[in-house]
C-alpha cells in the first residue's frame, strides 16, 4: 500500500469518480491513476470503487470506510510537512480559510491586512461558502480554518471556539415610515416587505426564532447572501433591510437610514474551528488571536485538549466575548 493510493482514492472520491478530472488536478495521467486504484484494490482485496464497464459508478460500503480512513492519514502526513515547516521556516507556508461572504467582506480585512504585514512570506487563501460548503472544506483538509456563524452543528468534528458577538440593524431609505417611529418593534417590522440573508447565511435564524416566538409571520420577499446586494435591493424600494450591523457603514450607505435592533434579536457569536489532531503552525495561532485576542496560545492549548463541544462551552462560559 503507497500513500500515492491513498491519495488518488481519495481525491476521486472528491471529484464526483472523475478520474479525468482528478488526473488534471493531480498533473498527472488517467490511466496511471486507473492502474495504481486497482493494484490497491488487488491488495486490499475488495473494490472501493463499483464500476459499469470503464467508468465508476459509486463507492462501496467498504471504499466508504477506507477512503475516510485514507483522508485521515493523508491529514496526519500534512501535519508531519507542517511540523517540519515550523521548525525549518516558522514564518513562510500557507494558510486557508474558508468563511461567509459577510465575514470575508466586514470583519476579516483589517485581521487579514495585520498578519499579511506580520507575516509576509505566508500565502494566504480564502473559500467562501455556505456552512455546509465550509464545513465540508474544514473537513476534507481543503482549509485549516472555518469562520462560521450559521449551521454549527455542522461542525462537530472541528474545535469550533467563539470570537465575538454581533447583531442586526434595519435598513431604509431616508423618509421610510420605520424611521419615524420613536421605538421600533417586531411587529412594526412586519408590517413590511423584507429583504434579508437566505436562510443558513449570517444568523438568518435568529431572525425567524424572535418573529417565530411573537407569533408573526413577516413576508420574505427577497434574500441574498451578500449583504451589499440585499441594500441595493432596499435602495430600489423592493422592502426593509434587515442586515448585520458590522455591513453598514455610515460614510459608505449615507443614503440609508440605519435603525438599531439589537433590542429586537437574540445577539449571533461568529465562531473559528479547525480540525481535532491538527498541528497549529505559530503564523496560524497569531492569526487566531488577531481575529479574536481572548483566544490566546493558553486558551488554544486548552481549547484543543477538551474532548468535546460540552466541554468546549464549558471553557469559554465565562469568557467576556467582545462585541463587533
Amino acid at each position: 500500500m503507497k500513500l500515492q493510493q491513498l491519495r488518488y482514492i481519495w481525491e476521486v472520491a472528491h471529484h464526483d469518480l472523475n478520474v479525468s478530472a482528478t488526473a488534471q488536478s493531480l498533473f498527472t495521467s488517467q490511466p496511471g491513476i486507473s492502474k495504481q486504484i486497482r493494484l490497491l484494490e488487488d491488495e486490499l482485496g475488495v473494490e472501493v470503487f463499483a464500476r459499469s464497464g470503464k467508468h465508476l459508478t459509486r463507492v462501496t460500503p467498504a471504499g466508504e470506510r477506507i477512503i475516510t480512513t485514507a483522508g485521515e492519514i493523508l491529514r496526519k502526513c500534512e501535519s508531519i510537512k507542517q511540523i517540519a515547516q515550523e521548525f525549518s521556516n516558522e514564518k513562510r507556508g500557507t494558510l486557508s480559510i474558508a468563511t461567509t461572504h459577510t465575514q470575508a467582506r466586514y470583519a476579516l480585512p483589517p485581521v487579514i491586512s495585520a498578519f499579511i504585514k506580520q507575516y509576509p512570506d505566508v500565502s494566504l487563501h480564502m473559500h467562501q461558502g455556505t456552512p455546509m460548503q465550509i464545513a465540508e472544506m474544514a473537513a476534507d483538509g481543503t482549509v485549516d480554518f472555518a469562520i462560521a456563524t450559521e449551521g454549527l452543528e455542522l461542525f462537530g468534528d472541528l474545535v469550533m471556539m467563539p470570537c465575538y458577538r454581533w447583531n442586526r440593524c434595519v435598513v431604509v431609505p431616508q423618509g421610510h415610515p420605520l424611521a419615524k417611529l420613536e421605538k421600533l418593534t417586531l411587529e412594526a417590522l412586519a408590517e413590511h416587505p423584507i429583504v434579508t440573508y437566505v436562510f443558513g447565511f449570517t444568523g438568518r435564524s435568529k431572525l425567524d426564532e424572535a418573529f417565530s416566538h411573537r407569533g408573526l409571520s413577516p413576508k420574505v420577499v427577497f434574500t441574498a447572501a451578500d449583504a451589499d446586494v440585499i441594500k441595493t435591493y432596499v435602495r430600489l424600494g423592493l422592502g426593509v433591510g434587515i442586515v448585520a450591523r458590522m455591513a453598514v457603514d455610515a460614510k459608505l450607505d449615507p443614503d440609508l437610514v440605519v435603525l438599531d435592533a439589537s433590542e429586537l434579536f437574540e445577539p449571533s457569536v461568529t465562531k473559528i474551528g479547525f480540525r481535532r489532531g491538527t498541528f497549529l503552525r505559530g503564523f496560524m495561532c497569531d492569526f487566531i488571536e488577531t481575529f479574536a485576542p481572548h483566544l490566546d496560545r493558553e486558551m488554544l492549548e486548552k481549547a484543543v485538549h477538551c474532548k468535546n463541544k460540552v466541554e468546549l462551552d464549558e471553557l469559554f462560559m465565562n469568557v467576556d466575548l467582545p462585541t463587533f
